[in-house]
């Protein structure tokens, strides 16, 4: 291990690195509210400010992976396809098999430029949570309750507020519901046979009727469906706390661009067309882990320095006070302050190691663990 690698895993850098998170993500909440009046008065403004508000928050977590633990990333793609990456609105199709690949799919949004004005589809109770819950908000998240029958009139609106969104934007979309693990995949893999669909060795079933009312909102906005698929080299399973320890690992994205206009309208029809993408996305992880890559040419678009630039202004703006404050308190000698500041920084600590935990796959979430909900869809 160099001496590099062995700073980046102490727990002070850490720290460091997470208390420029959270409370940059708090000043930057608190000015995302102070936009709310603008909003009464030039909403199309409003949009714009809060793209790069959201930009100073989401970019910190992708100049982790990209600059801190060096994580490199190869594109698979269609050359013709290539251009109009960032240049368009579309849906972006994940599999959703690792801790980080929602910090995978920031990162192929940033290095197209459409970071700061990407979407999701969230839980609900993520839009409470202080920082990103909050940011969200803001940049129009579209929130669920997972509950079909309240979410298909409230996702569908939210979608509709999308038609005259000011800036090019990429609406991610994990359609299998829930990150895979060997019980769900279980569970989901008995759903398939129940209904006569073809079992899937590396995906979930999707759920095809959040895809149905995403296309169906958002044609005439976005106009291609990003089909793409993740994996890492040397069957590497990466995880939010690796990347905080600055390892670094590769990882290989297979992007197929599919035109909106040609996926079916009808929602069984739409719902049967899901499913055979849902066969060809398991056929290429299948070629991948015989092959080690996935078919066609490639390219490595390269990382924009604004994530990292971003990360140092902040460093730079609140690591100062933070310094005086600590030599204040080691010259104030003190005991009863310097344990109470002892007891804080466990606190942190302790904070920060929950945030971790709630990635990692063994913490994730039990939908899709019994066969009701998923024979719901």
């Amino acid at each position: 291990m160099g001496v590099l690698q062995l700073l980046k895993s102490q727990f002070v850098c850490h720290l460091v690195i997470c208390y420029v998170f959270l409370f940059s993500g708090l000043v930057i909440n608190l000015l995302q509210l102070c936009t709310l009046p603008l909003w009464l008065v030039d909403k199309q403004l409003a949009r714009r400010i809060n793209v790069r508000l959201g930009y100073c928050i989401s970019s910190q977590m992708v100049a982790a992976l990209e600059w801190w633990s060096g994580t490199e990333c190869t594109l698979y793609t269609d050359p013709k396809s290539f251009p109009l990456y960032g240049n368009e609105n579309a849906i972006v199709v994940l599999n959703h098999s690792f801790e980080i690949d929602f910090l995978c799919g920031w990162t192929f949004c940033e290095r197209f430029g459409v970071l700061g004005s990407s979407k999701v589809l969230a839980k609900k109770e993520l839009s409470y949570v202080p920082v990103i819950g909050w940011m969200w908000y803001f940049l129009e998240i579209v929130f669920c309750k997972r509950k079909w029958e309240e979410d298909r009139r409230t996702v569908a609106q939210s979608l509709q507020n999308l038609h005259d969104y000011p800036e090019n934007f990429w609406f991610l979309l994990y359609c299998e519901g829930t990150r895979l693990t060997p019980k769900k995949h279980q569970v989901s893999m008995q759903v398939a046979e129940s209904k006569g669909l073809p079992k899937l060795k590396y995906h979930l079933l999707p759920r095809t009727k959040g895809f149905w009312v995403t296309v169906q909102n958002l044609r005439g906005t976005a106009a291609a469906v990003y089909d793409s698929t993740l994996n890492f080299r040397n069957n590497e399973t990466p995880t939010l706390l690796d990347i905080l320890n600055g390892k670094k690992y590769h990882a290989d994205l297979y992007v197929r661009r599919i035109p909106l206009e040609s996926i079916p309208e009808d929602e069984a029809e739409c719902a049967a067309w899901l499913h055979k993408l849902y066969q060809e996305k398991d056929s290429f992880q299948e070629h991948y882990t015989q092959t080690g890559r996935y078919p066609g040419p490639t390219v490595s678009p390269p990382r924009r320095p604004w994530s990292l630039i971003n990360w140092l202004f902040w460093a730079c703006l609140l690591l100062y006070p933070l310094g005086l404050l600590v030599a204040q308190l080691i010259s104030s000698g003190s005991i009863l302050t310097i344990l109470a500041s002892v007891a804080l920084c466990s606190a942190a600590s302790l904070g920060v190691r929950w945030m971790i935990g709630q990635t990692e796959i063994g913490r994730g979430s039990s939908y899709g663990d019994k066969e009701v909900p998923l024979n719901n869809n």
